[in-house]
């Protein structure tokens, strides 16, 4: 188990080192100049080659990419151009936010889905299990802007059940779990479907194993056999779909976050791009970067220590 763990973090940290490499090219490649944007048209040379030295714009890019990957391993983002604050204190201040509003969002339609995906995979072409289908389905077509604006729109301003923007008090958490609601339910609504779907196929091929019908034959409770056995299985593509599936929390945090003025990675990510404020840009991208490898990772220990074939290769 020791050797598969560590294969599989020196193949994570091999991902990030590209992963960022790649995104450090991309968000250089977008248009329109940084330093015009921040100090006007106006400007003179002198303003301007002393901001573009200070961001260090004016050294080529192989040496921006090299710099920034040093400094990256001291901690150093660099400095914010506006405030002039540590790109690494203003990121890892939202960073809560983001991963309380995807953790959330995550838990609630897992355990849903989950629950949703059994009962069909047990009752089998009943009503039931149709009318979950029909339900997942519906859930998984609608996007979570969607369903940010229209929850925003009925239970805060109509119902006036939930507050409209903000993350609440920082030190009041009934009030913050509050404001989590419509958040969580804009992202995690079409993952109910998703995880149902899956988990609904994966016990239904499990159910049909020669290990199950040899626990059916010598007697056992089919509860037991159900939950014991064949959703220990069952489950391990929705562990793997749930890792992989931070990638899209996050960009759907993002127009979440817009939509309910929250704070976050997603909305600071989108008012550095506005502004061309790169430092923060990459500190942001860099985050959540290391947030989407660091939940892949732990989605395949999970599944190495739920299956023994998978930490030994099979």
């Amino acid at each position: 188990m020791l050797s598969y763990i560590l294969r599989r973090l020196g193949l994570s940290a091999a991902i990030t080192v590209l992963a960022v490499a790649l995104l450090f090219l991309i968000i250089h490649m977008i248009p329109g100049d940084p330093v015009s944007t921040i100090l006007g048209p106006k400007a003179s040379p002198e303003l301007r080659a002393a901001l573009e030295a200070r961001m260090g714009l004016d050294r080529p890019l192989p040496v921006q990419i090299g710099l920034f990957f040093m400094n990256m391993l001291r901690g150093d983002l660099g400095l914010d151009v506006f405030s002039n604050r540590p790109v690494t204190q203003i990121v890892l201040g939202q960073v809560p936010y983001t991963l309380v509003l995807i953790l959330v969002s995550i838990l609630w339609s897992a355990v849903l889905g989950i629950a949703l995906g059994c009962y069909s995979a047990v009752n089998r072409n009943s009503l039931g299990d149709r009318l979950t289908g029909v339900l997942s389905v519906s859930v998984i077509a609608v996007p979570a802007f969607v369903v940010s604006l229209y929850s925003l729109l009925i239970f805060a301003v109509k119902l006036q059940w939930f507050p409209a923007i903000g993350a609440g008090a920082p030190a009041d958490w009934g009030d913050q779990l509050h404001h989590l609601v419509l958040p969580s339910l804009a992202i995690g609504l079409s993952w109910v479907g998703y995880i149902a779907r899956l988990v609904r196929a994966s016990m239904l091929e499990v159910m049909g194993e020669g290990h199950i019908r040899t626990a059916r034959a010598f007697g056992l409770p089919e509860r037991q056999i159900t939950y014991g056995y064949a959703l220990r299985l069952a489950i391990l593509p929705t562990v793997t779909v749930i890792g992989v599936g931070m990638g899209f929390l996050l960009s759907a945090a993002v127009f979440t976050e817009i939509v309910f003025s929250r704070p976050g990675l997603g909305k600071l990510v989108i008012d550095s791009i506005t502004t061309r404020n790169y430092p923060v840009v990459m500190g942001s991208v860099l985050v959540s970067t290391l947030i989407f490898v660091a939940s892949t990772t732990l989605a395949d220990i999970v599944n190495a220590i739920l299956d023994p074939r998978i930490r030994a290769g099979k």
